[in-house]
């Protein structure tokens, strides 16, 4: 795991100046024309954790990510990073983060290495301190043996690899990752779930946007959801989800004609509504409030009730139904 470079002074002073966020946002609004990209969006990240940020294309996602890394400017609205305001102090902004998106910005003529040396360079390191600080961090990036190799012969994890290794030649205090894990299989996502976590050990606030609900519930301390430019929901991935419902059992008789039989097996564990729209599926959902005891005093009835079951089980809902009922269509790449 990356190992980063200690903090300056400044970045020390900053950090114990208390409570704090990372990154606040208030009311913030962009349009483009017509188009009302953001209304009033209103968050905060903590220094040192992940924020996760949902939303389906087109909710604003990018656009509040491009007003907090500078590259738009809010037409309202007040939004800080890093103590700097975005449109007092935009320069300040740009030297405490590091902004990677879908697509490595690398250039793929150029080795691993070089490429390094490169950021090194335009960050003001000189010729020795940047050309040390690539060794450094291709090791610690297990990428020493192909850092003299051209980037075009990379394979897509280890392009993403370099490309947020160039982000941290200078240590930033908030980094920001658009959609990091876009077209990688899953061993080279996991890779970057592995950066992800070890920005946060060094006490780097991540905002993550991404579509893969499940990478956001492995890997945020907070979620907010964001759906036509408003932000509808934010919580810890256990908090939205129980939300929409808490844990609930799922009961899956052997012979699928047994559904109404289980029912009346469960008595008042089913809810009425549940009741009245049996007759298509071949399984019933009932609320669990008590958790396990709720499965073990189903179990009992539907055994008494001589109910022979495919399966049975306990079960939370998942980030996608947190989407699901929050936005009216499921998450996922679309």
């Amino acid at each position: 795991m990356p190992s980063l470079d200690k903090p300056d002074s400044h970045t020390a002073e900053v950090r114990s100046a208390g409570s704090d966020p990372a990154v606040y946002v208030e009311d913030i609004r962009k349009s483009f024309g017509e188009v009302h990209a953001l209304q009033g969006i209103s968050f905060t990240a903590a220094r040192g954790q992940v924020l996760g940020i949902l939303g389906p294309n087109g909710a604003g996602k990018t656009t509040a990510v491009k007003i907090l890394s500078t590259l738009l400017r809010p037409d309202s609205g007040i939004a800080r990073v890093a103590g700097h305001d975005v449109r007092k102090d935009p320069a300040a902004v740009r030297r405490s983060i590091m902004m990677t998106g879908q697509y490595a910005a690398l250039d793929e003529n150029l080795s691993g290495r070089e490429n390094l040396e490169l950021f090194g360079r335009l960050m003001g390191l000189p010729r020795k301190a940047a050309r040390q600080r690539a060794d450094s961090l291709l090791e610690e990036f297990d990428l020493t043996n192909a850092g003299r190799r051209a980037v075009r012969h990379y394979s897509g994890g280890m392009r993403r690899r370099v490309d947020i290794a160039c982000g941290l030649v200078v240590r930033p205090e908030v980094v920001f990752l658009d959609e990091p894990t876009t077209g990688l299989d899953p061993r080279s996502r996991q890779g970057v779930w592995d950066l992800v976590n070890a920005l946060k050990t060094q006490g780097i606030t991540v905002l993550l946007t991404t579509q893969y609900l499940e990478e956001a519930d492995v890997l945020s301390d907070n979620i907010i959801v964001i759906d036509k430019g408003t932000v509808i929901a934010e919580g810890t991935a256990d908090a939205l989800k129980q939300k929409t419902g808490g844990s609930y059992c799922e009961v899956v008789p052997l012979d699928p004609t047994h559904l109404a039989a289980a029912a009346d097996a469960l008595g008042d564990l089913v809810p009425e509504a549940t009741r009245t729209e049996i007759g298509s599926g071949d399984r019933l959902s009932i609320p669990a409030p008590d958790g396990a005891a709720t499965l073990s005093e189903a179990l009992r009835r539907l055994d008494s009730a001589g109910i022979e079951l495919a399966d049975i089980g306990l079960r939370r809902p998942s980030l996608d139904d947190v989407f699901l009922s929050l936005t009216g269509h499921s998450g996922g790449i679309q």
